[in-house]
């Protein structure tokens, strides 16, 4: 019996470009705006969110971002299910297989303006990381 050839190479650029390609199809269809409330959620600049949804930047997307993705963008189940497809690819067990993600929601805060863009990014982590650390605690049942 005649060994199955091994299957070529993927290329990392391109398969991450491929999930980058249908988020930024799914971005543009989003009202204006759409990349600054990704990035709140976040709790990142826009400069990262333009690094993670732009094909032309190799740069992944971390599969804890995913949630705040598909909540953010509202994808539909079509947009979802073509990400994750390509996703999984590029980042085999990653992503669960069945796509089901953690439900989450978006939220907004007004805070003082510290007057430095290092101080005022520094209180932003900090409130990131507080509910990422309370939402994990939560999720452990207490």
């Amino acid at each position: 019996m005649a060994k199955k050839p091994p299957p070529p190479p993927v290329d990392a650029e391109d398969v991450i470009r491929a999930y980058k390609n249908v988020l930024s199809t799914v971005i543009e269809q989003r009202p204006s705006g759409t990349r600054q409330r990704l990035a709140d959620a976040l709790g990142k600049h826009r400069s990262f969110v333009t690094q993670i949804t732009s094909p032309t930047y190799s740069t992944p997307i971390p599969s804890k971002h995913l949630p705040a993705i598909f909540s953010v963008c509202h994808f539909s189940k079509q947009e979802r299910d073509a990400f994750l497809a390509a996703y999984r690819v590029a980042h085999p067990g990653k992503a669960s297989e069945d796509g089901e993600m953690r439900r989450t929601r978006h939220i907004s805060l007004t805070v003082p303006d510290l007057g430095d863009t290092k101080q005022n990014a520094a209180l932003d982590r900090a409130i990131n990381e507080f509910i990422h650390k309370i939402t994990s605690i939560a999720g452990r049942g207490g």
